[in-house]
């Protein structure tokens, strides 16, 4: 283990830091590794008051011995980075700005609050770059409806009619077109004839590829986006993946949404074959291709 047994540390008389200089997080269950200074960098702030203590057995820890922090695990990143060199850099179109100022407040870290705060425009309203309102939020058709409005404001009141009543179906309709692959790494079991215990299909992880937007459309509070927290809505990542192993809770899904399955491929391979028992071990990769008109 990373960390060292804090009787062994305070050996060194009253005055000794009884923390080691690397030091192991769980942040709401994501670990970070950083050291010492780093987490005492900012006098007065939560992290600070933590690893300044003398008494280091008052703090909260995991099975595994690491400090604990109940707090946004993938936030938490940002209040390392600020931690090294007090300064904030965020991803292009971030859009969490505003929770992150509430953790920022949460560890004590006014200057950290200050550079999240919107600012005060000339106008006397609140403006901020385009990150403070999540892109997602604003209706997919809105761009082209500016668009099309301005155009039919020329057109022949017959035409401009059929036009907009277009339109307003488009609009009632609410869903817009595109691709979403969902590929899956599987594992199963063929022994003997004889064998009457099959061992079946099993998903370690159902992968979904596409675009942000609608990812986050069809499956909602069931799609995990640990490892690409900050794509913006309009871009595509192949790293979301889905919180259950059910394929076809995934085509239930999709199938929900107005998607329908155009494509598929598989690959298989035998892993290995037991040399007592015959059974052979087989992995897979499927994927499937969906799109929504």
């Amino acid at each position: 283990m990373a960390l060292a047994d804090p009787a062994g540390c305070a050996k060194g008389g009253e005055d000794t830091n009884p923390f080691p200089d690397i030091i192991e997080l769980n942040v709401g269950g994501q670990v970070y590794i950083t050291r010492h200074p780093t987490l005492v960098s900012v006098p007065g702030s939560l992290l600070w008051e933590m690893f300044t203590q003398k008494n280091v057995r008052s703090l909260a820890r995991d099975s595994k011995g690491r400090f604990f922090v109940d707090r946004d695990g993938f936030l938490f990143r940002y209040i390392l980075d600020y931690m090294r060199d007090q300064q904030l850099v965020l991803p292009e179109h971030f859009p969490e700005r505003s929770r992150l100022q509430r953790e920022a407040e949460y560890f004590m870290l006014p200057e950290l609050v200050k550079l999240l705060a919107p600012k005060l425009s000339e106008q006397n309203s609140l403006g901020d770059d385009p990150c403070q309102s999540d892109p997602e939020e604003l209706s997919p058709g809105a761009d082209a409806a500016r668009s099309l409005s301005s155009a039919t404001a020329a057109l022949p009141s017959a035409v401009s009619s059929t036009v907009s009543g277009a339109a307003g179906a488009t609009g009632a309709e609410g869903r817009r077109a595109g691709f979403i692959t969902i590929g899956y790494r599987g594992s199963y079991t063929l022994g003997r004839d004889s064998q009457t215990d099959a061992k079946f299909r099993r998903v370690a992880r159902i992968m979904v590829c596409g675009k942000t937007s609608l990812a986050k459309e069809v499956f909602g509070d069931t799609l995990n986006e640990s490892r690409d927290p900050d794509r913006p809505p309009e871009r595509y990542t192949s790293r979301y993946y889905l919180k259950f192993t059910f394929l076809e809770q995934a085509f239930d899904k999709l199938a929900d949404a107005g998607f329908h399955m155009v494509a598929c491929n598989s690959t298989g391979t035998c892993a290995f074959a037991h040399e007592q028992t015959d059974d052979r071990i087989w992995t897979s990769y499927t994927e499937y291709v969906f799109y929504r008109e």
